[in-house]
């Protein structure tokens, strides 16, 4: 079984949610984003997103955008994010690794030679944001052929065609953005949510994350109580701006604070 799979099957027997956080690779600094990742994972992480910066984000907000501008300017490509998956398997075989970017350096790289380089690194995930389902075959078809997972994103906004289409692609989990807007935005409607993850479940087979305006562990532990795992982002990138290298301490216990109040909401 594939390490996402069994992750969500283990918390699945333990009646729990998935933890994942999210990071910008190379971000405050190349050198540093192994040992962010590793903190990750001390503080409670089931599943690290890894962000791959990319020029033009679109779906961010100012603090992913601005921490896409740091790593850039490190010269932050792909394959360096690739190594950095790499170094951090040397300590870590069993955490599941999803990238989370744009399509355009993937079709740069080309989609074999990306799926196959990014299989060989230890990637389990790939989540192409502006990448939509219906034109998302050619890559999901290469990325199952090399073991990893295509996840989606899905939207409040997201008609039921379209959500028929991800379940045709999608593997892993999915991606549920709880709110219109971009990563970082402030409110969350958690009976919105409920209330649209209630339909999404008569469609979609896969574990269902939620992330976008999850800011805290009390916004979390609400997220714990509908969803299948708990995505945040901002936070902690907001965290790495901050404090830079140093915030690896912080980061630890903040997931420590989130993952108590997740396990929490189920007791």
């Amino acid at each position: 079984m594939a390490r996402i799979q069994t992750v969500f099957s283990r918390l699945k027997s333990q009646q729990k949610q998935a933890l994942i956080p999210y990071i910008t690779a190379g971000d405050p600094h190349p050198a540093a984003t192994v040992g962010l990742m590793h903190a990750l994972v001390a503080g409670g992480a089931d599943i690290v997103e890894l962000g791959v910066p990319f020029s033009d984000p679109m779906a961010d907000g100012p603090v992913i955008q601005k921490a896409s501008e740091r790593a850039l300017a490190h010269g932050v490509s792909l394959t360096s994010v690739l190594d950095m998956v790499r170094d951090f398997r040397r300590r870590d075989a069993e955490t599941p690794v999803v990238l989370m970017g744009y399509a355009n350096p993937v079709e740069a790289m080309g989609y074999e030679v990306f799926a196959k380089a990014a299989s060989e690194a230890g990637v389990d995930g790939v989540l192409t944001v502006d990448l939509p389902p219906e034109e998302a075959a050619a890559l999901s078809d290469i990325l199952k052929a090399h073991g990893l997972d295509p996840i989606f994103l899905l939207a409040p906004t997201t008609p039921d065609w379209r959500v028929a289409e991800v379940a045709k692609h999608a593997a892993g989990y999915v991606y549920y953005v709880s709110l219109k807007g971009v990563t970082g935005a402030a409110t969350l409607d958690i009976d919105s949510v409920a209330s649209k993850l209630a339909h999404l479940r008569g469609q979609l087979s896969l574990p269902i994350g939620v992330g976008f305006g999850i800011r805290d562990a009390a916004s979390a532990q609400a997220v714990a109580r509908i969803a299948d795992s708990v995505i945040i982002g901002s936070r902690l990138v907001q965290e790495v701006e901050e404090h830079g290298a140093d915030a690896a301490v912080r980061l630890t216990a903040f997931l420590r604070e989130v993952r108590s109040a997740m396990d929490a909401a189920r007791q």
